[in-house]
């Protein structure tokens, strides 16, 4: 097996993983989500969360438990919950600079609508070191943990899962990933880590800094 340093495609999760957990716009989606189902469905808000917590954990992203279960139309939901101001989110030119060092492809794998990636990707200050965003859309409105996400990734961007690595927050959406020969890289606290996540960390900073530390250097970057 390729080890983890000599990777050359690296593919970030975006949610909690590229942006932390905590931040406000994260509760703003949820929130968002929560009113649309309320709406759509026609069930009380409390009734609507609990939908949109159970289809999240069963389907792996809310929206294919709408669309599944109630009809509801994939594009107008995703349009419309993350239709959110992005004021309070501020650059990392820390984190763009050690991306920027991974040797390599590098490619974002998000549950994500497409516009809001690519708008937070852009407010991160992140555009100029990835190659591509792949979203919910763009592999046919199937999430992450399925295995055939994870082939549509690779088929579309045409890469050997046996040299990438993919970090992520949820240890559940890596299972099918190692299995395919990626690495694995858990990041936060989401559990303890299963035998299919091969590294763990806390916090992604801290792990590309030991990863990348030598071509920071090398670059005359200060992480």
């Amino acid at each position: 097996m390729i080890p983890l340093q000599a990777r050359d495609v690296w593919v970030f999760d975006l949610d909690n993983t590229l942006y932390p957990a905590d931040h406000t716009i994260f509760d703003t989606i949820g929130d968002r989500m929560t009113a649309y189902i309320a709406r759509h469905v026609g069930v009380s808000p409390e009734a609507a969360l609990a939908l949109r917590e159970r289809y999240h954990d069963g389907y792996g992203a809310t929206v294919i438990g709408l669309v599944k279960n109630h009809g509801v139309d994939a594009e107008d939901f995703l349009d419309n919950v993350h239709d959110t101001p992005l004021d309070g989110v501020a650059p990392d030119p820390e984190l763009a600079a050690l991306i920027g060092a991974l040797p390599g492809r590098r490619i974002v794998f998000t549950n994500g609508a497409r516009s809001y990636a690519h708008r937070i990707i852009a407010q991160l200050g992140l555009t100029d070191v990835f190659e591509r965003i792949v979203a919910l859309e763009d592999v046919g409105l199937i999430p992450k943990p399925e295995r055939q996400a994870y082939e549509r990734l690779v088929a579309l961007c045409g890469f050997d899962p046996r040299r990438a690595a993919m970090i992520e927050d949820h240890a559940r959406n890596l299972e099918a990933a190692a299995a395919m020969g990626f690495a694995t890289v858990l990041v936060g606290t989401d559990v303890a880590p299963a035998p299919y996540v091969q590294t763990a960390t806390p916090n992604l900073h801290v792990f590309l800094r030991t990863l990348v530390a030598p071509r920071i250097d090398q670059a005359g970057v200060t992480a």
